[in-house]
């Protein structure tokens, strides 16, 4: 990761854990899985296990508050009502806050993960429940499958983002127009549901200075969720107190309706994350090779090792290929060094002459690429026709290709943990 560390991290209540992290990466902001302190609380509920209001009270505070005054007031009132102002453990879960509630969570990005993805984005990409009885080698075998499915998946959505337009119900034009252009389809799908959603909003004006307009964005059937909206007309610059932006990396519709009010097309290039656009990738891969100009060459560099390896592979087991792999290694080797030679040696010519002349390179470059283009011929080296002379005989065999051919393949039995066939299971 070129020694850098990550904006967030996600773990379960282990106080060991916090301390390392707190340790390797203290910059990192280290926030607890939901879904493991749910079944923690649910131990510690006690009588109010069967009190559906008291979890709906808490369920509220764990995963529903949007604002840090709106968590403080239901987190007290919830206390307070049940008793439990005195309660260890409560005042401990307080204490770790900042780390898994919502409303404390949403001033650094973490790609819009929620907290309690950690156990069910792993469930869900291995596809595949293990038990006392996996063997490793099949969960090797099928974690490998999954590893192929990604790889292909990748290489399809890729390929789809770069040579399609998303498609939508709605009117294609404007921001919704331009975000189709450059965000890739899942995240597409996410703006549109904002860009939706901005159309059901009311919009109120609640004051404005000299650069700054600030505004009151409500759901038409959830007045209770009104956010604050500023924004700054000359600079196209537009901030929530939903902070969507900051935590996800691509805007909330209290964002997206303002910018329509002011009759805005296009999305501000600031408001366009780069990891959510189509080509991040060879984005990423363009700033590494100006790094780095030795980067260039690894894409090349994995190619020919994969097509060297798998033609050894076919070559290892036959005398003759063997010893014509070392024969062609050695001319190749031989060709590659006198190429660069020849190579090193025009670059010393070029920089010794001050005034090179244009007809001259011209025709000394047409020789020169002439020349390299017949010396990197190489040529195509078929086996012989084999042909039995008359009178020879077939070569006798002997005892252990004999016995190697009678000996036939001991199969594992039927409740060997290694060597057994990989059950067919269904990924995904």
């Amino acid at each position: 990761m070129e020694d850098r560390k990550p904006t967030s991290i996600f773990t379960d209540q282990d106080q060991a854990m916090a301390n390392a992290i707190l340790e390797v990466i203290p910059n990192t902001r280290h926030r607890l899985c939901i879904w493991h302190l749910e079944q923690n609380a649910i131990t510690r509920f006690g009588a109010l296990k069967k009190d559906k209001e008291f979890k709906f009270a808490f369920n509220q505070c764990l995963k529903m508050c949007v604002t840090e005054q709106e968590f403080e007031a239901k987190w007290q009132a919830m206390l307070q009502k049940y008793e439990l102002t005195e309660h260890s453990w409560y005042k401990r879960v307080y204490e770790l806050k900042d780390k898994w509630c919502p409303a404390l969570c949403r001033d650094f990005f973490s790609a819009g993960i929620l907290s309690s993805q950690r156990s069910e984005s792993t469930n869900h990409a291995i596809g595949f429940r293990a038990s006392k009885a996996t063997t490793l080698t099949e969960f090797y075998t099928i974690f490998k499958k999954t590893t192929n499915r990604w790889r292909s998946t990748e290489k399809y959505d890729e390929f789809t983002c770069s040579k399609s337009i998303a498609f939508t119900s709605l009117p294609l034009s404007g921001m919704l127009k331009h975000a189709a252009q450059v965000f890739t389809l899942s995240l597409f799908r996410n703006f549109e549901e904002e860009f939706g959603y901005s159309m059901a909003t009311t919009v109120q004006m609640l004051g404005s200075n000299e650069e700054c307009l600030l505004y009151q964005v409500t759901l038409e059937d959830k007045p209770w969720y009104a956010h604050q909206v500023n924004y700054i007309q000359e600079s196209q610059t537009v901030w929530c107190t939903c902070k969507n932006f900051e935590a996800s990396g691509w805007l909330c519709y209290h964002c997206i309706r303002i910018l329509h009010l002011h009759s805005i097309t296009r999305i501000p290039d600031k408001y366009v994350s780069k990891r959510w656009t189509k080509f991040a990738k060879t984005e990423a891969w363009d700033r590494l090779k100006n790094q780095d100009p030795k980067q260039q060459y690894i894409p090349w560099r994995q190619t020919m090792m994969r097509k060297y390896y798998n033609l050894i592979l076919k070559s290892q087991e036959n005398e003759e290929t063997r010893a014509f792999m070392e024969e062609s290694f050695r001319n190749s080797l031989k060709m590659v060094e006198d190429l660069l030679a020849s190579a090193a040696q025009k670059e010393s010519a070029e920089a010794a002459s001050n005034i090179p002349d244009v007809a001259d390179n011209t025709q000394s470059n047409t020789d020169a690429s002439s020349a390299s283009s017949t010396s990197t011929c190489v040529p195509i080296i078929l086996d012989s026709k084999r042909v039995v002379a008359k009178g020879r005989s077939k070569r006798a065999k002997g005892g252990l290709e004999k016995s190697k051919r009678k000996r036939k393949p001991a199969l594992p039995p039927p409740n060997s943990e290694f060597g057994s066939k990989t059950p067919n299971l269904r990924l995904f």
